[in-house]
């Protein structure tokens, strides 16, 4: 394992991130992803330890995968689920969370649909002065720093496969097409992908756009795209982000948290965004697609696109959140033993 030391007791945004702490992070999962690769998965690292899988929503490739980290980490899980709860009775997050906190837990994942959840957790178990670490699993339109993590270190090792790390990435074009304001995914690669020096667009109509960028939008003229910083560049059609593009990260567009009727039609935003293998030849010739998951098929991306290994890295995002999110809680942990 990489001898960096590691000082940060939470890991609920990415926005402070340091490259020192991507490294380790990447090269860590790499560790591990290596372990993953042999006969026996299964390391003592945090044997004794209780993590504790706190999804107040529903969840399937990220609650999977924690599970299953901890586990070939050798640690105790807890698995939350707010429908089977003390919740419908009337119990709060935080009562939860410290009920949790009495049993022992060390690690606690949290998941919550409204934003800020996880701090308010963190902020809770610090004011108690207990050593228990928080890690942010999606929280709202907030941020979602391990999906950004795994995406990251998807990328850097199909790059470099035996030393993934961040200056793989500068000068890279990366497009991020869809459902931008609600997506909290989009949130947490911004930082961690303009952090690496590479070149973000972002893709969607005007709609789906998040307000801090919307004072951008010229009512008076025919502006289609505008750059707030010289590595973030923003745009209302799809061909500028996709010119040239290395990879192309297309998001679910998110209509459980639509609130208003945003788009003419799932089929007019097929056409218009919908990333498909003809769409692509404005990329780089090696270019590849990737998506959080889960899919609407036919709609962020063609199905065919979707299963086509040549251009997917969408199965390989799911394999290598296993050994990012291990490296998590490994970093997270291994101070606690």
């Amino acid at each position: 394992m990489p001898t960096t030391t590691w000082n940060r007791h939470h890991i609920l945004s990415l926005a402070d991130f340091t490259t020192t702490e991507y490294d380790t992070v990447l090269q860590t999962a790499a560790s591990f992803q290596e372990v993953l690769s042999r006969r026996t998965k299964k390391v003592p690292t945090l044997q004794g330890q209780v993590v504790a899988n706190l999804f107040f929503e529903s969840s399937t490739r990220t609650r999977s995968s924690f599970e299953l980290a901890a586990k070939r980490l050798s640690a105790d899980t807890l698995n939350f689920a707010a429908a089977t709860s003390s919740m419908t009775k009337g119990e709060t997050i935080l009562d939860t969370a410290k009920t949790y906190l009495a049993m022992g837990t060390d690690i606690m994942v949290v998941r919550h649909r409204e934003a800020g959840v996880p701090n308010a957790i963190a902020a809770e178990m610090d004011r108690l002065g207990v050593r228990v670490s928080v890690l942010n699993a999606g929280d709202g339109q907030h941020e979602h720093p391990s999906q950004a993590l795994l995406d990251l270190f998807t990328i850097c090792t199909l790059i470099d496969p035996a030393s993934p790390r961040m200056k793989l990435l500068k000068g890279k074009k990366i497009a991020i097409v869809g459902d931008i304001l609600h997506s909290r995914v989009a949130r947490s690669n911004i930082w961690s992908l303009i952090a690496s020096g590479a070149e973000v667009h972002l893709a969607a109509p005007p709609t789906l756009l998040p307000k801090l960028f919307a004072e951008y939008i010229s009512e008076e003229t025919e502006v289609k795209s505008y750059s707030p910083t010289p590595q973030l560049f923003l745009h209302w059609q799809l061909e500028p982000a996709l010119q040239n593009a290395d990879f192309v990260m297309t998001l679910r567009l998110q209509k459980e948290r639509m609130t208003a009727h945003l788009l003419p039609s799932l089929r007019e935003y097929h056409q218009l965004f919908g990333i498909t293998r003809t769409k692509l030849q404005l990329c780089k010739p090696n270019v590849k697609v990737l998506h959080p998951g889960p899919v609407n098929r036919g709609v962020e991306i063609s199905s065919e696109l979707m299963d086509d290994p040549e251009f997917s890295l969408i199965q390989s995002q799911v394999t290598s959140g296993i050994a990012v999110r291990m490296a998590l809680l490994y970093l997270l942990g291994s101070g606690k033993a």
